[in-house]
């Protein structure tokens, strides 16, 4: 600060008539002691994105939750949440359906439009990616992505009076099926409407072949398989499984514990002594068998858990183990059963 004061007297003077009076009252310690200094260096986020050449962001509250990469020559304000990834395959993944949905309901909501707001610790923290996704796969994903990211900017680029949010305007009115007015019609001709929402439904079409799943999934449903696979991906953690994204920063001496065997050999079945009625809806049925296969002693077949229920038959059980191992909440082994 001395310097300041001797090579420019003015701005020092101006400082401190304007700025220190406020900084002397303010809570935070660092802003009174370091009154002159505009606000506090983001140590962590520096170290983050220190070797990339862009990062992800999206804007903390908006009405449409948009990704995109922003080269390391922007430095990012408050208002904007801060991902330090560089891979469009990341990009595609979160400006995908399944993680909007995601995001939409764990995040908050502010403003008169009471539009959703990106909370980092409940919409980023405990999203589960994608796991052992092939690398074809993910290269598809990542060309898609960059597709996507690149239109956006061409079109922005070239017509001053376009914003996302009105390009996005555009592509909610294309999906809900309604006939284009006439301005609506002059946005979508020159920020490509459509093509923009051919480049999100392919991304949603491949990032839910990345999870395994259908893609045509109502947001309940796919609300229900995030939860059960954050759940399973914390069971992991706990044997010391963790799956970084950005494992050369995150943990650049992880090993990934090795996977014990299993001993499957023939020990009598312990099953529940009361038998109970079949659940009528689908959230309910994977619930309660996952709770059979956690109390069992051993890996269970499809007809160990039917016997649990009413009239049922293993044909009838098959489809929600299948779909249990599928979402990461019970293990396939041989012979043709199954593990919490």
């Amino acid at each position: 600060m001395a310097q300041v004061r001797e090579r420019y007297p003015a701005i020092y003077q101006h400082l401190l008539a304007t700025v220190k009076p406020h900084r002397d009252h303010n809570n935070r310690a660092s802003y009174r002691n370091n009154w002159w200094l505009f606000g506090e260096q983001r140590s962590e986020l520096r170290k983050a994105l220190s070797g990339l050449t862009r990062y992800i962001t999206t804007i903390e509250t908006a009405k449409h939750r948009i990704f995109q990469f922003l080269p390391m020559s922007i430095v990012p304000d408050n208002k904007l949440a801060c991902i330090a990834l560089d891979d469009a395959y990341c990009l595609g993944v979160l400006s995908s359906r399944i993680h909007v949905a995601w995001a939409t309901t764990s995040g908050g909501r502010l403003g008169v439009g009471d539009d959703p707001v990106y909370v980092k610790s409940r919409c980023f923290d405990p999203f589960p990616f994608p796991a052992d996704v092939p690398e074809p796969l993910k290269h598809r994903l990542r060309t898609e992505a960059e597709a996507l990211d690149a239109l956006r900017k061409r079109v922005l680029a070239e017509y001053a009076d376009l914003t996302l949010t009105k390009l996005y305007n555009v592509v909610e009115t294309l999906r809900s099926g309604r006939a284009l007015t006439p301005v609506e019609r002059d946005l979508h001709d020159r920020g490509l409407g459509t093509l923009l929402r051919e480049r999100h439904d392919a991304i949603d079409k491949l990032v839910a072949e990345a999870y395994g799943w259908p893609v045509d999934l109502a947001d309940e449903d796919i609300l229900l398989r995030l939860v059960a696979l954050n759940a399973a991906r914390a069971a992991e953690e706990a044997r010391g499984l963790v799956r970084w994204l950005r494992p050369s920063f995150q943990a650049p001496d992880y090993q990934a514990p090795v996977a014990e065997r299993l001993d499957l050999g023939e020990v009598p079945v312990a099953l529940p002594d009361n038998v109970i009625p079949w659940p009528g809806s689908l959230p309910e049925q994977v619930r309660v068998v996952q709770s059979i296969l956690a109390i069992a002693a051993t890996p269970l077949t499809p007809q160990d858990v039917a016997r649990s229920f009413q009239g049922k038959r293993a044909a009838s059980v098959r489809p929600v183990l299948e779909a249990l191992a599928g979402i990461g909440m019970a293990r396939r082994l041989g012979n043709d059963r199954y593990a919490a």
